[in-house]
C-alpha cells in the first residue's frame, strides 16, 4: 500500500535552516509528481511546492527564494530545504501524491494519499 513518511521538522530560531524528507513507498515514485502542503494553527491547509516526476519545480509566493524541494528517485525520496525560515513558517508540513489523473496540483483535494506530517516551529 502506498505510505508517505515525512521527517526532519523541529524547532528552529528565526533566519535558521531545516531540511525536511518525504519517504515514499507501495508504488513507483519515480512516475508521480509529488507535493508539500503545510497547516498552521487555525488555518487551512496550504501549498507550498510542487515538483514534476521529472525534477521541474513550482513554488508559492510565500517560500520563493526561501524553500527548495527536491527528489531522489533512485531513494524513493522527495525533500523539501527551508532557509531564511520566519515565524510564520510555523505549521506542521505534508507531503503529498496527486491522484492519477489530476489536472491540477495547488489544491489538496488533487491528492489522495498523505504522510503523517513532521512538525516545523520557527521562534523570534
Amino acid at each position: 500500500q502506498v505510505q508517505l513518511v515525512e521527517s526532519g521538522g523541529g524547532l528552529v530560531q528565526a533566519g535558521g535552516s531545516l531540511r525536511l524528507s518525504c519517504a515514499a513507498s507501495g508504488y513507483t515514485f519515480s512516475s508521480y509528481n509529488m507535493a508539500w502542503f503545510r497547516q498552521a494553527p487555525g488555518k487551512e491547509r496550504e501549498f507550498v511546492s510542487w515538483i514534476h516526476w521529472s525534477g521541474r519545480e513550482y513554488y508559492a509566493d510565500s517560500v520563493k527564494g526561501r524553500f527548495t524541494i527536491s527528489r531522489d528517485n533512485a531513494k524513493n525520496t522527495m525533500y523539501l530545504q527551508l532557509n531564511n525560515l520566519k515565524r510564520e513558517d510555523t505549521a506542521v508540513y505534508y507531503c503529498a501524491r496527486p491522484r492519477p489523473g489530476s489536472s491540477g496540483f495547488l489544491r489538496s483535494v488533487e491528492y489522495d494519499y498523505w504522510g503523517q506530517g513532521t512538525q516545523v516551529t520557527v521562534s523570534s
